[in-house]
């Protein structure tokens, strides 16, 4: 019973300051991205995901759910236990395989590197969309004969796109611009695929570069979208904001998973802080 009581405080504390840590960080994204409501209403199922866990947490804690009386409300309390303990495992499996994702690169030599864009914060770009862009830098560099598709629209109040915003960037780094395709008109990651696929062979070999967090449920996008050879090129991302990244994840990959839904790539473009987004 002791082990209990520990063990249930610390997932307590452990959920609680999770949600607390998710809190700040969406609260900053909303107050400083154009598609607010885009990202208010992930952040409200990011809170019913750590309800879940808060719930679990309490329960392992104190074990309310099968204290209650009559036998009837008890027999209530084993099958609420039963959907938050199954609920969790499936949210936890979910983190697993978004982290899982975030270690498998696979790249090689291509024509075309697609680069994912990521929301501007205040007309910024954000740490994260730094470091794709670093990645296809680099690419670009070991690979001659490459070009880049930035892809992302969502125009911030001064016009400026995503995808723009990444080829100014790489303009004043050095970057010609011939070796770069702008895809500008793209709300989320399904179009940025849908529009790729209108400037590339899809069946060619094409690189995709985008946030380690975001690689699992991107490559699955391009997929749907008709690319059959993708490969994989993480960008380090970065590790304050990777917990609320996941979770990002996490929730749109069981929007994906809901009846009525389109499939995968549903989220801001590139992944959180957009998205996906991503």
């Amino acid at each position: 019973m002791q082990a209990r009581r520990i063990i249930g405080d610390i997932l307590v504390f452990l959920a609680v300051a999770f949600t607390a840590y998710l809190s700040v960080i969406m609260l900053r994204r909303i107050s400083a991205v154009v598609l607010k409501d885009t990202y208010v209403q992930i952040f409200r199922n990011e809170l019913i995901v750590c309800a879940f866990f808060i719930v679990f947490a309490l329960d392992v804690r104190f074990g309310f759910f099968t204290k209650l009386k009559p036998a009837a409300l008890k027999a209530v309390g084993w099958c609420l236990r039963a959907v938050v303990v199954l609920a969790t495992l499936a949210f936890l499996v979910l983190i697993g395989k978004v982290v899982a994702g975030s270690f498998v690169n696979t790249q090689a030599p291509a024509t075309h590197a697609i680069v994912l864009g990521l929301a501007l914060e205040n007309g910024k770009p954000v740490p994260d969309l730094i470091s794709r862009l670093d990645t296809a830098d680099k690419y670009l560099r070991d690979n001659p004969e490459a070009t880049l598709v930035l892809t992302g629209g969502n125009p911030d109040e001064s016009g400026l796109t995503e995808a723009a915003a990444m080829r100014n960037i790489l303009m004043e780094r050095g970057v010609p611009e011939e070796r770069m395709v702008l895809e500008d008109q793209a709300k989320s990651t399904r179009d940025n695929f849908k529009n790729a696929a209108e400037l590339v062979d899809p069946d060619e070999p094409v690189v995709l570069i985008s946030s380690n967090y975001h690689m699992d449920r991107a490559v699955r996008t391009a997929r749907s979208a008709g690319f059959t050879n993708v490969l994989r090129l993480p960008a380090p991302s970065s590790l304050l904001n990777y917990g609320a990244n996941v979770m990002w994840e996490v929730v749109l990959q069981v929007n994906e998973l809901m009846p009525g839904k389109r499939g995968p790539g549903q989220g801001p473009a590139g992944a959180p802080p957009r998205d996906g987004g991503n």
